[in-house]
């Protein structure tokens, strides 16, 4: 149970038969992946889907899941009311949130007299277009951002929902600011952030203050002045 001050997100992907719902195709995957304030947890949804259809030949070749596999796997159907359990009330974070929440909307419509959609049940964070936004003009696909954040996905050969997940909430940590601060760690503990900081000011000891010198005061004036002199303005003198 989350108390007042933590926030949850779950990272997700799926995979599919193909590119458009619309023509039939079905997900074959679907992984999540837990932030409880920012910080990843142990907490996973996982499941493998039999889509009752095959699988287009260019799918096959971005994961690697065959038909075959799929076989013996549970349905959608068998699934969502987990699936929206395990996200309900959550920020969603997903890589082009249109292909896979348009894909979880199709499946949910195709079930007998259920009415929910991902949108009521969560809201949705699109790491595509916030970084379309923070790099426009540059790649923005997960391997381009792995590189760019300096992230090591050596191990996608081929793409899974799980493991992208993974991947994508790491980068999705690095290009909104990193992790939590201390601070926020200790809001675990149910002290509001004002508790947080007196008890960490008290308990640390005084600032050791040293003031500067009559010649490191007149070194420093003059460098300002050298600054104001070449660059015409001098903000610190300001």
């Amino acid at each position: 149970m989350l108390n007042q001050h933590q926030f949850r997100q779950v990272v997700l992907d799926t995979e599919t038969t193909g590119i458009n719902p619309k023509e039939g195709h079905k997900i074959i995957e679907i992984g999540c992946v837990e932030l409880i304030n920012r910080r990843l947890t142990h907490n996973r949804f996982h499941v493998y889907l039999n889509p009752e259809r095959e699988i287009d030949a260019g799918a096959i070749e971005v994961h690697g899941i065959t038909n075959q596999f799929l076989l013996d796997k549970p349905k959608f159907k068998d699934v969502v009311d987990d699936f929206m359990a395990f996200t309900q009330g959550a920020e969603l974070i997903i890589h082009n949130a249109p292909f896979d929440v348009g894909f979880l909307n199709h499946e949910i419509s195709l079930l007998e007299n259920d009415s929910r959609t991902i949108e009521t049940n969560s809201t949705v964070f699109d790491t595509l277009a916030f970084a379309r936004k923070k790099h426009p003009g540059a790649r923005n696909s997960l391997d381009a951002l792995c590189k760019r954040y300096e992230i090591d996905n050596s191990h996608r050969e081929l793409h899974g929902a799980l493991l992208d997940a993974e991947i994508l909430a790491e980068v999705y940590l690095q290009m909104t600011g990193g992790q939590a601060s201390l601070l926020d760690d200790n809001l675990h503990s149910g002290e509001d952030r004002q508790q947080v900081i007196e008890r960490l000011s008290h308990d640390r000891p005084p600032l050791n203050i040293i003031y500067c010198s009559d010649e490191e005061q007149t070194a420093h004036q003059q460098r300002l002045a050298q600054i104001s002199k070449a660059a015409g303005i001098c903000l610190w003198e300001q």
